[in-house]
């Protein structure tokens, strides 16, 4: 059994999403309760730890090191976000500790996406990073595309930063370059049982495919087809400001699909009450009942703030969940970590199957209970697959 854990649903999913194409059954977990009598071969701990303080998000990683570990994990790998945001060092540096080991391997880079790490800084899609809407990211700016400007400064464990190639040193976190995905597969090849492997999917689908004897990564994605004959009831909730984001609502809102936004006035402080929340749901609801599919957006422009982003999520997700008790659609997709951990809480969704890919990174989970309901989710900056994007007439 393998155990890996990381700081946010969204990660956790996609981890999950890459053992089931290997061939793996994957689970997402929220707590520790949620590993009883758990089957899976695969079991992906989400410590929502992102935007915790760097002393609670090691606590975190550390419990859930030590819980996979006694739960029979006989390998554990850290997933970190593919753009080092969060308490990367920190977190690296407890399980470290709480595992006995003297180094760790961390490729967060994904070159498939266009994020490589090249003689020390970072570039997405051939611009540093610092230039692109991580810059703007209203938790955990980009600030510059030096690697080692965009992670903590170690306290325990030596940092170094290895090209392509290099060897490993005996102790301490190795930043690993990569600028291909044959880098990606070489740095998966160098891995031994004494040290950590941490990094982004790509590097976890490189180290996990040494374990399940895949001779390579070809991605056989899967659609969501309708059953036929029924109509499917879709109810979208994008509570990131990103390009991609508000790229697809632009496109989903000029096919017919209603959209509904969080009132404009709550950027200057405006009071949302319940009722207000009751009211907008409803109108979603009654959309619902015309139309395959609805959209809840924040509905701002791109949000720097750190504060409003954080006031903003909890309210989408109030009317959400108000839309789901009243309407109870088939499927539910979320867009961002931030969206999709807090409706799972408000749900009280504790272990979510993996059972679809879509693409890289947009994984199906289902809902345990009476209804069959399926609970897609992706990173904000990742997009829709060319099934999703499109206004559903079936």
């Amino acid at each position: 059994m393998i155990g890996a854990i990381a700081d946010d649903l969204t990660g956790a999913a996609e981890i999950g999403g890459i053992g089931l194409r290997l061939g793996l059954q994957a689970e997402i977990i929220m707590d520790s309760a949620s590993l009883a009598d758990s089957g899976a071969d695969l079991l992906c701990w989400d410590t929502d730890s992102r935007s915790c303080r760097p002393e609670e998000a090691a606590r975190r990683t550390a419990e859930a090191a030590t819980r996979l570990t006694a739960a029979g994990c006989s390998r554990i790998y850290k997933k970190v976000d593919s753009v080092l945001r969060g308490n990367v060092i920190p977190e690296l540096e407890a399980i470290l500790r709480e595992l006995h080991l003297r180094r760790a391997m961390l490729a967060p880079a994904n070159p498939s996406l266009g994020r490589i790490i090249r003689d020390g800084h970072y570039f997405v899609r051939g611009k540093p990073i610092h230039e692109t809407e991580f810059g703007h990211d209203p938790h955990h700016p980009r600030l510059s595309s030096r690697a080692l400007d965009l992670v903590a400064s170690p306290g325990q464990f030596k940092l170094h930063v290895c090209p392509p190639g290099a060897d490993l040193p005996p102790s301490g976190i190795s930043l690993l370059e990569v600028a291909t995905s044959d880098d990606v597969r070489a740095w998966a090849a160098c891995w031994r049982p004494d040290t950590l492997a941490a990094g982004g999917a790509e590097f976890f689908g490189a180290w996990l495919a040494k374990w399940v004897g895949a001779e390579s990564m070809a991605i056989q994605m899967h659609d969501e087809p309708s059953p036929l004959g029924k109509r499917i009831q879709e109810l979208f909730i994008c509570g990131t400001t990103s390009e991609s984001s508000r790229e697809f609502i632009q496109a989903e809102r000029e096919s017919g699909t209603p959209v509904f936004n969080l009132p404009g006035n709550l950027v200057h402080g405006a009071e949302f009450t319940q009722s207000d929340g009751v009211a907008l749901a409803t109108q979603a609801r009654d959309a619902l009942q015309k139309h395959p599919r609805i959209i809840l957006s924040v509905g701002l422009p791109l949000i720097r703030e750190p504060g409003l982003a954080l006031r903003m999520t909890p309210l989408l997700v109030q009317v959400a969940e108000e839309v789901i008790q009243q309407a109870n659609p088939e499927r539910i997709y979320a867009e961002g970590g931030a969206t999709a951990v807090e409706l799972v809480r408000r749900m009280q969704w504790k272990r979510l199957p993996v059972v679809r890919e879509l693409a890289p990174g947009v994984t199906v989970l289902h809902v345990p209970g009476g209804k069959a309901l399926n609970f897609i989710i992706k990173p904000g900056t990742y997009v829709w697959p060319a099934s999703i994007k499109q206004a559903v007439t079936r």
